[in-house]
C-alpha cells in the first residue's frame, strides 16, 4: 500500500493540499510497517486542476492523509482511485503510523483519533 501525505518542508501535514511544499509516499508493507519514504515536489496551485492526482496513482498511491483539501481535488483524487482522508495535522510520519494502526478515519469534514493506551500518537492532532 503507498499513502500520500501533502507536507510542509518540516514533515508537517499541510493545512492546504493545493499549497503544499512536497508530497510524502509511504510504502507500507502487508504488515503494516513504513518500509521507504519517498518525497515528490509539488506544483503548487489549485489541487483540482494539477496532475498530481494522475502522478500519484501512476506511483501506485491508493490513500491520500490531508489537511484542509477541496472537494474539486478529492473528486480528482477519488477518480485516479485514492481514496482522501481529511482533517489531519501533524508529523506526517505519525500520522500514516496512525492511520495504519486504525486510529484515524474520515467522517467528511475531519479525521479522529481515538485515544490510544499504547503511549503512541501523543503528536497528532484534528482540529481542521
Amino acid at each position: 500500500m503507498k499513502i500520500a501525505v501533502p507536507v510542509t518542508s518540516t514533515n508537517q501535514v499541510d493545512g492546504h493540499f493545493g499549497h503544499c511544499e512536497f508530497y510524502s509516499v509511504f510504502t507500507v508493507s502487508e504488515e503494516n510497517q513504513i518500509t521507504k519514504i519517498n518525497i515528490m515536489p509539488s506544483v503548487q496551485g489549485c489541487g483540482c486542476k494539477s496532475n498530481i492526482a494522475g502522478v500519484l496513482a501512476a506511483d501506485g498511491v491508493t490513500i491520500m492523509l490531508a489537511g484542509g483539501i477541496g472537494g474539486g481535488a478529492i473528486n480528482v483524487l477519488a477518480n485516479s482511485g485514492i481514496e482522501v482522508i481529511r482533517g489531519c495535522s501533524g508529523d506526517a510520519q505519525e500520522v500514516v503510523k496512525n492511520f495504519i494502526s486504525g486510529l484515524i478515519s474520515d467522517s467528511g469534514e475531519s479525521c479522529h483519533q481515538h485515544e490510544s493506551h499504547h503511549g503512541e500518537g501523543g503528536g497528532h492532532q484534528c482540529s481542521h
